[in-house]
């Protein structure tokens, strides 16, 4: 009988020392940001009003909802734009979503091949960089923030779609 009880006892330890089964913590691949083109919505004489397409990739086998993005856009080396987009829209797992973002030049405060590059609707040097709140669409993952800085060339194009 004492034999019994010594192995219910030892089994119930065991039993009750069993820790809860881990999971595997997953891996957030950050977003990857792209200018796709420049838009020249309105030209005025001195300020012209455009419009950037961005593209953003999510390379994870889940969505990723992108809440904010705060952001700078350079052109031929020379500060264009910057501003904070807020509650934008949900990437597929394994796709891309594009956004745009307006902005304005004024030509009397940029460089000369830059305006000459617009004027002639050429493709135009830029850089994109900024910081996104990104949240991932899976349990117990918490917002993180994604850093982004591309450069690249674009086209100007003469009206958005």
């Amino acid at each position: 009988m004492r034999k019994f009880i010594i192995i219910i006892s030892v089994v119930f330890l065991f039993l009750s020392c069993k820790s809860q089964p881990q999971t595997a913590p997953f891996k957030v691949i950050e977003p990857e940001f792209d200018v796709t083109s420049i838009y020249v919505i309105q030209a005025d004489i001195v300020v012209t009003e455009f419009e950037a397409v961005i593209r953003i990739q999510n390379p994870n086998d889940f969505a990723l909802e992108l809440s904010s993005i705060n952001y700078e856009l350079y052109g031929n080396n020379r500060f264009w734009a910057s501003g904070t987009a807020n509650n934008l829209f949900e990437i597929p797992a394994n796709s891309s979503g594009e956004t745009r973002f307006s902005f304005t030049m004024n030509f009397i405060d940029m460089s000369r091949p830059l305006l000459d590059d617009v004027i002639a609707m050429r493709q135009v040097n830029y850089r994109f960089k900024g910081k996104a709140e990104v949240r991932p669409d899976i349990p117990n993952v918490s917002v993180f923030t994604a850093e982004f800085d591309c450069f690249g060339l674009s086209e100007v194009k003469k009206t958005a779609n």
